[in-house]
């Protein structure tokens, strides 16, 4: 499975040195979509947030360790879920929805799964479950954002793969980009994710100014508010037509 539309490397190292909040304020700025909508919860959490920003195509999968898989036994063997990630465009990003009852029983992805995901040029793991291993993946500069640490495997395994899925109510389709941090996880609408660096440049510079007259010795509220609506009227002029 291929993207229909994919950047350019360029593009995406640029977005690459851009934090995640920034480029939420981007996507906002460009008005392609709800600001309710595009970014999982705090149910995810990034386990190495002194890492920079993650950026990548998602390869989606689906796991279960509460029961055994049908067949095989061991949790990294799916030869088919491999070559799967090994098709997608990269960089890529393992995203996989946990779908057990109570999901973070067993971890899927540790130092091996890590490993593995390197080598095929995966940058990271995204998911509402669980990982382990956790200084040995973080020696490996490998991104993990997870819902938990489980400390056993138990029987996690992929039980479906290439399928839409949904982690911490963000929905995710095979392809998507996906941009994380500290700050969390969002995915960027390909339409305009060449234009998110020049507007988030834009956005830096007006908080840039902004915070700069806050501290000077001619902040009024009343300068405050000029300043503030003249930011506002420029938000909305610059707006998309959707």
């Amino acid at each position: 499975m291929k993207c229909a539309t994919l950047i350019s490397p360029h593009d995406l190292e640029k977005l690459r040195s851009i934090d995640t909040c920034t480029i939420s304020n981007a996507i906002e700025r460009l008005d392609v979509r709800l600001r309710n909508e595009g970014f999982a919860s705090d149910v995810v959490r990034c386990q190495f947030p002194q890492f920079g920003p993650m950026v990548g195509y998602a390869v989606t999968g689906k796991i279960r360790s509460s029961m055994p898989p049908i067949s095989s036994c061991c949790y990294h063997y799916n030869a088919d879920w491999w070559e799967y990630v090994d098709s997608m465009p990269k960089p890529c990003i393992m995203v996989v929805e946990d779908t057990d009852d109570y999901p973070g029983f067993g971890a899927l992805v540790g130092e091996v799964h890590a490993a593995i995901g390197l080598a095929l040029d995966c940058v990271g793991y995204l998911s509402n479950g669980a990982v382990r291993d956790i200084p040995q993946v973080e020696r490996q500069r490998f991104h993990l954002f997870a819902g938990s640490v489980s400390v056993s495997h138990a029987y996690a395994h992929i039980a479906e793969f290439g399928c839409p899925v949904e982690i911490g109510g963000l929905k995710i389709n095979p392809g998507d980009l996906i941009h994380g941090d500290r700050h969390g996880v969002l995915t960027i609408p390909l339409s305009i994710a060449g234009e998110i660096p020049e507007m988030a440049c834009k956005i830096l510079e007006e908080e840039r100014e902004l915070i700069e007259f806050c501290r000077s010795r001619g902040f009024t509220l009343e300068s405050l508010s000029k300043k503030l609506k003249r930011t506002g009227d420029g938000l909305i002029s610059g707006r998309r037509e959707r």
